[in-house]
Parts: structure tokens; C-alpha cells; sequence
């Protein structure tokens, strides 16, 4: 009996994927282990190896196609064995216009996944727009034509993902010439027509992930000055020592920190869940990394039980397949917490946008001289600002402050906290 094909589940969290491409051609024979297919998440774009070895044929899976897990896209049959016959369709009772089409079961499948009715728009209606609801209802809330996008649902279908953030600018009201008058004729100049940016799929999906959680949880904001002086030395120490070539960064240290950190106050490693508060029963931390087409956040797990020299060695790893797109499924699975720093492109300060479904994220700025008080007296310190953004419905600002104020401390007397 031939081998089915079928996308599989990356992801403990994935409901479909994408099919990127094929790397076997239909008809083609095939090994077992080897690449078979690239398949995108939410997340990763991961290569798929062949389940079995043999003829690959019948395929339903077109590249682009969203599909849902554990559906059938294709057969491998082995040397000799049988095909099953392709089923014929009965020829239609009348003519159907040729904007009408029949759905794929790939199609009607990912549609109705997308609470898509295919059958809304008669035929010759128009302009057909086939679009899910939730896509429906982005549009109309940020004032975008649904006829002006290009849909990756099934028949083209507009997906959440395909809604832009914002209208394009309108342009037509300037390009009208300006009145005459009677001393001097004055035109608007000729307009360029802007020219739409071409947006990859790992940054609408960031796009789209960011916008629910900054419209969705109501977030707060906690500014510290931290005293780095101790954590400059500590960091040094632990690259001296360090028995590998992984190069200890503050971005590990800050790591290590914040880890022990969310052990004491748990609350800020927990998540909101319809109406319920899930503290989640281990610590990962999650990294944020820009890559070329957008924002990665790949975690290190159980970042409190792990030393400052594993979590760097943890980064390294992380980044480098980052770069070069090797990323796989588990390296995003149950991020906890996150950190992003910008110290190292010259950020004093910023607020970041929690990644959700998390709590909390800590931006971490730069790390600089600065003048401030001590015992009275003027006195230059490297100093770091600490911005932590948490989602109200999790945490409150008390709780909140405990844990930024453990924070500090450990940042500024770090051989302490360990």
C-alpha cells in the first residue's frame, strides 16, 4: 500500500502549514530521509524528509497552499506496487462560468478552517472577494479594500495575515493641479507613485502577532538605573574562565539574571489563558534576533538551572542557525519570558511590545557613563537603563516592581545572586 504524505505537526501549537515548495517532482523516485518538501509555521521554515522510499505521485498539494496538519497531500508508492486510480468527476449538469471554480478538498479544507464560505459570492457577481472573517473585519477597521489585496488562502482567499497595518497613502487629492490666480500659477509637482515594499512572511507574521498583543493586552511600563559597574567585571571574569570559545556577551549574564529572577516571582512567568492565570512550571527565556526578513525569538530553556557558560554556548547556537535559517521548531517552543537588547546599536532606552502569549519582556539599553549621585557627590558610573512592559491582566505594578527591584540587585551585586 502506498506511503502517505502528510504535513506534519511542527509545532505542539501549529493548526497548518505552508507548503513553500516541493523538492520532488511528481513522478519522480524518492529515498527515505531525503528532503522532500519546505514546509513554513508560524514560526520556522523547516525541510520535510521522505517517510518512505519510491514513486511520488498524487499530488493535491500545490506550492503556496496552506494546509492543515495530518491532511494528505501526496503518495509514495514502492517499486511495482499498484496506484489507486484517480477518481473520475461526473461531467456538470450545466455550463459553470469560468470564474466559478470547484474548491480543492486542500481548498475547502483550509476554508473551512478559516470560517471561509467559498459558495458566499454567486457566480457573475462581480468582483469575487473571498476573504475570512477575521480578515474581513481587519480591513474594515483599518479602511482597506479587500479587492487591493492578494490572498495566500485557498483560491486566493485573504487571510488575517494578508491584511496590511495601515491603508496605502491616497495620493489622487495631490495630484490635482492647484487653482490659477491672478498674479502667479502655481502647480503641484509631478508625484512618483509609491511603490508597495514587498513584505517577507516572517514579518507579516510578526506584524500580525505584535498587533494582537499591543490591541489586545493592556500594557505598563517599569524604568530602572542600573549601576553596571559589577556586572563589567563579572562578565570579564566569566570570560576569562570561560573553557570554550563561546563569547560571553551581557546579553547571557542578563539571561542568567532575569532567570533567577522569574524563579523568586513567578507571577511574571505566567500568561493569560480566558480569564485564567497559567504560571508555566519551567523558566525560558526567549532571545530576541533580527534576521534579514524580520524578528526571531528562539528560547533558551530552563535558563535558571543552566550556568552563564551554557547559556552563551545556548545564544551562539541560536544566532548563528538564526542567519542561516536553520532553525527548527523546538528551538521556539515555550518561551517564557523575553529579552531584547538594542545596547550594542547605541539604545539608551526604548519600550518593547510583549511577545505574547507571554507576560513580560525586558529591554535592555546601553551600557554608558553618566553622572550621578553617590553619598552626596557627584560621581561618573557606567550606567544602563532596564525597561520592563508587562500585561496588566497577569501582573500588577507592584509585583512587577519586586521583580524589576530583585533584578537590580542581583545586576548590581551579581556574585550575591548565585
Amino acid at each position: 500500500m502506498p506511503k502517505e504524505v502528510v504535513m506534519p505537526a511542527l509545532g505542539m501549537a501549529q493548526d497548518e502549514g505552508v507548503l513553500l515548495r516541493w523538492l520532488k517532482k511528481e513522478g519522480e523516485m524518492v529515498q527515505a530521509g531525503e528532503p522532500l518538501m519546505e514546509v513554513a509555521t508560524d514560526k520556522v521554515d523547516v525541510q520535510v524528509e521522505a517517510p518512505a522510499s519510491g514513486l511520488l505521485t498524487a499530488v493535491t498539494a500545490q506550492e503556496g497552499d496552506g494546509i492543515p496538519v495530518g491532511q494528505v497531500i501526496a503518495l509514495i508508492a514502492a517499486e511495482g506496487e499498484d496506484l489507486p486510480a484517480k477518481p473520475v468527476s461526473a461531467p456538470p449538469a450545466q455550463s459553470v462560468p469560468s470564474e466559478s471554480r470547484v474548491p480543492s478538498p486542500v481548498a475547502a479544507g483550509l476554508a473551512e478552517q478559516h470560517g471561509i464560505d467559498l459558495a458566499a459570492v454567486p457566480a457573475g457577481a462581480g468582483v469575487r472577494v473571498l476573504a475570512s472573517p477575521k480578515a474581513r473585519r481587519l480591513a474594515r477597521e483599518r479602511g482597506i479594500d479587500l479587492a487591493s489585496l492578494a490572498g495566500n488562502g485557498p483560491q486566493g482567499a485573504v487571510l488575517a495575515a494578508d491584511v496590511p497595518l495601515s491603508a496605502q497613502p491616497q495620493t489622487e487629492s495631490l495630484l490635482q493641479p492647484v487653482p490659477e490666480t491672478t498674479a502667479t500659477t502655481y502647480r503641484t509637482p509631478a508625484l512618483t507613485e509609491p511603490e508597495p515594499q514587498a513584505v517577507s512572511r516572517m514579518w507579516q507574521i510578526m506584524a500580525q502577532r505584535l498587533t494582537e498583543s499591543w490591541t489586545s493586552a493592556p500594557h505598563f511600563y517599569l524604568v530602572r538605573e542600573v549601576n553596571a559597574a559589577k556586572l563589567i567585571n563579572w562578565r570579564a571574569l566569566l570570560a576569562a574562565d570561560a573553557v570554550d570559545s563561546a563569547k560571553i556577551t551581557y546579553t547571557d549574564v542578563l539571561t542568567k539574571l532575569a532567570a533567577l529572577s522569574l524563579a523568586r516571582f513567578p507571577g511574571l512567568n505566567s500568561f493569560w489563558d480566558n480569564g485564567k492565570i497559567i504560571t508555566n512550571p519551567d523558566i525560558n527565556v526567549g532571545l530576541a534576533i533580527a534576521v534579514e526578513d524580520g524578528l526571531l525569538v528562539p528560547v533558551v530553556h530552563r535558563a535558571d538551572r543552566l550556568r552563564v557558560d551554557e547559556i552563551a554556548a545556548r545564544r551562539a547556537d541560536l544566532v548563528a542557525r538564526a542567519n542561516s535559517a536553520a532553525l527548527l521548531p523546538d528551538d521556539f517552543a515555550g518561551g517564557t519570558f523575553t529579552i531584547s537588547n538594542l545596547g550594542m546599536y547605541g539604545v539608551d532606552a526604548f519600550n518593547a511590545i510583549v511577545n505574547p502569549p507571554q507576560a513580560a519582556i525586558l529591554a535592555v539599553g546601553r551600557i554608558a557613563d553618566r553622572v550621578i549621585a553617590v553619598e552626596g557627590q557627584p560621581a561618573v558610573r557606567p550606567m544602563m537603563t532596564l525597561t520592563l512592559s508587562c500585561d496588566h491582566r497577569v501582573v500588577d505594578g507592584v509585583r512587577a516592581a519586586q521583580f524589576l527591584d530583585a533584578l537590580v540587585g542581583m545586576i548590581e551585586e551579581p556574585l550575591r545572586a548565585l
